[in-house]
């Protein structure tokens, strides 16, 4: 019997924090792909919240499990130039990418454009954020965070007790 090909997806991301949105994405890639690459972009110019090395210790804690239980191999790296040169990198032959409203859907559209003209071989795949976790944005939850505000609707739970820790400083 033939074995089956490793089916490869990347969903990159700045995932800071990782939350329920991404968590969203990922379940719903898992059904995609036999491998899953998490990539957290480095950026120079960028000062997140938290380092490289937090951030990837995040995803495998919250999507591990959510990996494991979809049967799927879960790997969590860092890339610092284009995704579809850290997609090549993966042997990535889809780009997952998430949408949340239609301000998403314009942008991604012409990325997806652009990765396409770069990378003939590796197809961009949206996938549409359920209705509970549309409104969540990395962005908007460092804020509330930053506040002093209650993150943990929008987080998962470990995620919400770093982000305590880090705007405690």
């Amino acid at each position: 019997m033939a074995k089956k090909p490793n089916r490869i997806a990347l969903y990159a991301g700045s995932f800071d924090p990782v939350t329920n949105g991404h968590l969203d994405v990922v379940r719903r890639a898992c059904r995609l792909a036999d491998t899953l690459v998490l990539a957290v972009g480095v950026h120079p110019g960028k000062t997140p919240v938290f380092t490289p090395e937090e951030r990837l210790a995040m995803l495998e804690q919250v999507c591990a499990p959510v990996a494991r239980k979809a049967g799927t191999r879960l790997v969590c790296t860092t890339f610092a130039g284009l995704v579809v040169d850290a997609a090549r990198k993966a042997r990535a032959t889809l780009l997952i990418r998430g949408l949340r409203d239609a301000t998403d859907f314009d942008y991604e559209m012409q990325m997806a454009g652009m990765n396409e003209a770069m990378a003939p071989g590796i197809q961009t795949v949206f996938l549409p954020a359920g209705a509970e976790v549309r409104p969540i944005t990395a962005t908007l939850v460092r804020q509330i965070a930053r506040m002093g505000g209650d993150v943990s609707g929008f987080v998962p739970a470990p995620v919400a007790t770093r982000l305590r820790k880090a705007f405690a400083r």
